[in-house]
């Protein structure tokens, strides 16, 4: 494992998330992963933070909020299957670990645990969560991005580690 400071690689890192990353998180005896595209980096409360946004209609929201932690796996190879397959099944309706091939690893200072596979791994520890109110968003956003009004609840993550495996 080769330690990383999260900003040498943030602008990396948001190139290769629009394409797919996963979004780990366990509670208890729960456990899911699914596919994100959006996510920012930033520095707040003086700290690395990483924000990530989980509709409440999605089977991860559930554990997000039942969390302390999560974690973010960037593929540097191609995993578009993986991710794909991630981002259009329901962890209610099935294990996507078992049906899509996809091993995991302990993270190494937070509970939920990251994808193996090469990549760069965030483990965050959650320090604010929000739900988004629609009265403060852009119309625009709000018709192009909501048609169903399943809005977003926005999770601030410490980032805690980043690192990179092979």
């Amino acid at each position: 494992m080769k330690d990383l400071n999260y900003m040498t690689i943030a602008e990396e890192n948001l190139k290769k998330i629009r394409k797919g990353a996963f979004l780990t998180v366990k509670a208890g005896n729960a456990l899911n992963t699914m596919t994100i595209g959006w996510v920012t980096f930033g520095f707040i409360w003086q700290k690395p933070i990483m924000m990530v946004a989980v509709r409440s209609s999605r089977h991860t929201f559930g554990i997000m909020e039942a969390a302390e932690d999560f974690t973010v796996t960037v593929p540097l190879g191609d995993m578009g299957k993986e991710t794909a397959f991630c981002g259009s099944k329901s962890g209610r309706d099935l294990d996507k670990f078992k049906t899509g091939n996809l091993e995991i690893t302990s993270g190494s200072k937070v509970v939920s645990p990251i994808i193996k596979t090469p990549g760069h791994h965030y483990e965050c520890k959650i320090v604010y969560r929000s739900a988004m109110n629609p009265a403060h968003l852009d119309k625009n956003y709000d018709t192009t991005l909501y048609p169903q009004k399943d809005y977003h609840t926005l999770y601030f993550g410490e980032i805690l580690a980043c690192y990179e495996t092979g």
